[in-house]
C-alpha cells in the first residue's frame, strides 16, 4: 500500500468511525505532514490530530484508528524483545503469522505458552504496574498477546488474535491488591492507591486490546479492523449497545451536552429576537421618508416556554435510553416552563421528585432504577395498560400548553395497544412526539407496534446522544 493510499484509507476509516473529516481537512493534514516530516511517529500522530480532530471526545476514536493504520511495530517487534523464537518457528519473523505447524508442535512443548511463562510474565507485569513503567507495560502487552492471544486457524489467513483470551490468561485484575500495597508504602491513602491501581490495570487492558487489533489488521487489513472492532465515538454509540464503561462515559457527557445546547439556544434566541412585523408603526414611520419603509418595526416577541410531560418505558431493553433522555431534559429544565416525568413498564408512575436541582446524575439514575418496581405490577411491558393507567390517574398533567414526549421501543408483547387512549392523550396536549431508540429498520418487526403508534404520534429515531441532543434542541 502506497503512502497516498494509506492516507486516503486512514481518512475513510476515520469517517467510518464517526469523525466528520472533509476533503479540505485531508489536504490540511498533508500540508502539516510536509511541515513536520515522517521520521517521528508521534509528530505524525499530532499533525493528523491537529488537523482532523474537532472535539476532545473524538480523540479516543482517532487514536484507535491511528494505531491500526500507522502501527508502532510489525509482528512481534524487534529481536531484542526476545519474543521471536526462530527455532520453534511458531511465529514467522517476516510476516508475524503463526506457523502452520502450531497445532502439531503444541505450545507447551515449545515453551511458548506454559505455566512458567505465565507466572514469569505476571511477575514482571506486577513490577511494571507498581513502578508505573509505561515502556515496560507496552512491551509486556505485546508479549502477552504474542504468547497467550494467538488463535490459530485451519488454513492460511484464518488465524487471528484475541485480547479477551489474553486478558483471561494474564488476569491483571488479580494484581490490584499487590499494586495497592506497593502504592500505600509510598504514602498514598487507601482510596488514592486503589484508584491509581485500577487506572494502571485499565491502561494495561487498553494496551492489550490495541495490540490485538494491530495484529488482526496485519493479517486481515486495517479496513477490516476499522469496520468490525472499532467502536464509534461515545456521542454516536447506540444506547442499546452501550457497555457499562460506555454508560459511565455517557453519564459524564450529559451535563456538558446540556450546557452546549443551552448556549446554542441562547445564541439563536438573541439572533431571532424580533417578533412579527408591526405594520401600522412601519407605515407611520415611512411618512418621514416619502412613503418608503426604510425602517421596519416589529412587535415584541411573546415569551413562550414548552411545558413538557415525559412518559418513559423503563423496561430492561430501553431503560438506559429513558434514563439519559430524562437526565438531559431535566438538565435543561430552565428552558422549559414545567417538566413532569412518568415511568412505566405496565403502569404509569410519577418520578418528577427525583430530579432535584443539583442532584448527582448517578444518584438520580440509581433512584430511577429502584423505582422501576413501582412501574411494573405484572412484570411485562404493556403499552396499552400503561397509557390507560396514565389517562386515568394523571390526566391533569396534559393541557393545551403542554407537550407530550413518549420514550420507548413500541414493543408491547403482542398485548392490547390501546390506540384510542393514546389518541386521547395526544389530542389533550399541544404537541406530541415519540422517541424510539431502535434503528428504523427494526421497526414493525416481531412485536413492534411502531407503525400503529406512529400513525397517531410522530415517531423519531433516537439511538445516541447526538440524535438526542438535536431532538431536544428542536423541541425547545
Amino acid at each position: 500500500m502506497s503512502l497516498l493510499e494509506r492516507h486516503l484509507g486512514f481518512l475513510a476509516a476515520l469517517r467510518e468511525a464517526g469523525l466528520p473529516v472533509s476533503l479540505a481537512e485531508g489536504r490540511d493534514a498533508v500540508s502539516a505532514l510536509g511541515a513536520v516530516g515522517l521520521a517521528d511517529r508521534s509528530l505524525v500522530r499530532e499533525a493528523y490530530a491537529a488537523t482532523l480532530v474537532k472535539r476532545a471526545a473524538q480523540r479516543p476514536a482517532f487514536d484507535a484508528v491511528f494505531e491500526v493504520w500507522f502501527p508502532a511495530l510489525i509482528g512481534s517487534g524487534s529481536a531484542e524483545s526476545a519474543l521471536l523464537d526462530p527455532e520453534s518457528a511458531l511465529i514467522d519473523a517476516d510476516s508475524g503469522e503463526i506457523g502452520a505447524d502450531w497445532a502439531s508442535t503444541g505450545a507447551d512443548s515449545a515453551g511458548w505458552d506454559t505455566g512458567e511463562a505465565l507466572a514469569d510474565l505476571r511477575e514482571r507485569l506486577d513490577a511494571a504496574l507498581q513502578a508505573g513503567d509505561q515502556q515496560a507495560l507496552d512491551r509486556l502487552a505485546v508479549e502477552a498477546v504474542a504468547r497467550f492471544g494467538a488463535m490459530p486457524g485451519r488454513g492460511p489467513g484464518m488465524s487471528s488474535w484475541s485480547a479477551y483470551t489474553t486478558l483471561q490468561r494474564v488476569s491483571p485484575e488479580e494484581l490490584i491488591g499487590q499494586i495497592v500495597q506497593g502504592l500505600l508504602a509510598t504514602g498514598r491513602t487507601e482510596e488514592e492507591a486503589d484508584r491509581e491501581a485500577r487506572n494502571r490495570v485499565a491502561g494495561f487492558r487498553g494496551r492489550v486490546e490495541a495490540d490485538a487489533r494491530r495484529r488482526i489488521a496485519e493479517e486481515k487489513g486495517p479496513e477490516h479492523v476499522t469496520r468490525t472492532t472499532l467502536r464509534p465515538p461515545i456521542e454516536q454509540l447506540d444506547f442499546i449497545a452501550a457497555r457499562r464503561t460506555d454508560l459511565e462515559e455517557m453519564r459524564r457527557q450529559i451535563t456538558p451536552l446540556a450546557r452546549r445546547l443551552a448556549t446554542r439556544l441562547t445564541r439563536e434566541q438573541h439572533a431571532n429576537g424580533r417578533g412579527p412585523l408591526d405594520f401600522r408603526r412601519t407605515v407611520r414611520a415611512s411618512v418621514s421618508t416619502g412613503g418608503v419603509p426604510l425602517t421596519t418595526h416589529h412587535r415584541p416577541k411573546r415569551p413562550h416556554r414548552t411545558e413538557l410531560v415525559v412518559l418513559c418505558d423503563v423496561s430492561g431493553s430501553v431503560a438506559n435510553f429513558a434514563g439519559f433522555t430524562l437526565m438531559l431534559v431535566f438538565a435543561m429544565r430552565e428552558q422549559f416552563g414545567k417538566v413532569r416525568a412518568f415511568t412505566f413498564v405496565d403502569q404509569a408512575h410519577e418520578v418528577t421528585h427525583h430530579f432535584r436541582p443539583g442532584a448527582d446524575p448517578a444518584d438520580v439514575l440509581t433512584a430511577l432504577a429502584a423505582d422501576t418496581a413501582h412501574a411494573a405490577r405484572w412484570g411485562r411491558t404493556n403499552y396499552g395498560r400503561a397509557f390507560t393507567t396514565f389517562a386515568e390517574e394523571y390526566a391533569d398533567a396534559l393541557g393545551p400548553k403542554s407537550s407530550l414526549l413518549v420514550l420507548g421501543d413500541a414493543r408491547s408483547n403482542y398485548s392490547d395497544l390501546a390506540l384510542p387512549r393514546l389518541r386521547e392523550l395526544a389530542d389533550a396536549a399541544r404537541h406530541a412526539w415519540w422517541l424510539n431508540p431502535e434503528h428504523r429498520r427494526h421497526w414493525d418487526t416481531g412485536d413492534s407496534a411502531a407503525r400503529d403508534y406512529s400513525a397517531i404520534v410522530p415517531m423519531v429515531e433516537c439511538r445516541n446522544l447526538t440524535q438526542l441532543g438535536e431532538f431536544v434542541h428542536r423541541l425547545v
